[in-house]
C-alpha cells in the first residue's frame, strides 16, 4: 500500500482523486487538504509515502504546489511527490525540476482519470525515480530547436536523434524499431548521451533518462 496525501483547492477533485486512488486496492490516502501550507503540515505530521498536489492553489493560485514540492523534498526527501498541471505548461516543468528530478512526477490532471498512469508515476516517484508527461514533450518538440545549446553540441547527429526520441516517451525497442538500429546499439548511444550530458552513473537510469530529456527541453525554448 503505497501511503498518500492529496492537495487540491477543489473539493470534487480531491474527492475523486481519492476515491480512485482507494478503488485501486493499492493506495491508502490519509489525508485531503486544500493548499500547500496544509500539505507540508500533513506530511510531518503522518508521514506519507507520497503526495499528490495540484500546482495552483491558495492564495495567489501560482505555483504553490511547486513550491509545497521543493519544500518537502528538502525537509522529508523520502517522501514522493506528483504535481498536477490543468495545462501542459512546459516552464510548469522546469521549475519544478530545477533542483533535481529525483522522487518528483509532472502530469497533467487528464491522468488522475488514468488510474495505471497515476499509479505507475506514485510507484516511481516513492521509489526515487521521475516522470514527464509526454504531452508536456510533445508541446516543446514542436518547438524550434536552439542548435547551440552547449551540453547537446558533444552529441552526435545519431546520439541527438535518440535523445529527440527519448524526450518523446519513446521506449528503447521503439527507438531502435523508428531509427532501424539494434537495441543493444540504443543502448550504447543512451549510455554516451548519458556521460556526455554529465548524468553520473550513481543515479538510476529513470533518473538519468528524465535529465537527459529535460536537458533536450531546455534547447528548445
Amino acid at each position: 500500500m503505497i501511503r498518500t496525501v492529496i492537495a487540491d483547492d477543489h473539493y470534487l477533485v480531491r474527492e475523486g482523486t481519492r476515491r480512485l486512488l482507494e478503488a485501486s486496492g493499492s493506495v491508502e490516502v490519509l489525508a485531503t487538504v486544500e493548499d500547500g501550507l496544509q500539505l507540508v503540515g500533513a506530511v510531518h505530521r503522518l508521514e506519507p509515502d507520497a503526495v499528490v498536489v495540484d500546482i495552483r492553489m491558495p492564495p495567489t493560485h501560482q505555483m504553490e504546489g511547486i513550491e509545497a514540492a521543493h519544500e518537502i523534498r528538502t525537509t522529508a526527501p523520502e517522501v514522493g511527490v506528483v504535481v498536477l498541471s490543468q495545462h501542459a505548461n512546459s516552464m510548469y516543468a522546469f521549475e519544478l525540476f530545477k533542483h533535481g528530478t529525483a522522487g518528483l512526477a509532472y502530469l497533467l490532471k487528464d491522468r488522475v482519470a488514468d488510474l495505471d498512469e497515476l499509479l505507475r508515476a506514485l510507484r516511481e516517484v516513492v521509489a526515487g525515480g521521475s516522470v514527464i508527461d509526454p504531452i508536456v514533450v510533445e508541446e516543446l518538440m514542436a518547438r524550434p530547436t536552439n542548435v547551440s545549446a552547449p551540453l547537446l553540441g558533444s552529441l552526435t547527429p545519431r546520439e541527438a536523434e535518440v535523445l529527440g526520441a527519448m524526450a518523446q516517451g519513446r521506449s528503447n525497442a521503439s527507438i531502435a524499431e523508428t531509427l532501424v538500429i539494434s537495441g543493444s546499439a540504443v543502448e550504447k548511444h543512451i549510455t554516451s548521451i548519458f556521460q556526455k550530458l554529465g548524468l553520473p552513473a550513481s543515479e538510476t537510469d529513470t533518473h538519468r533518462r528524465v535529465a537527459a530529456v529535460l536537458t533536450f527541453l531546455h534547447s528548445q525554448v
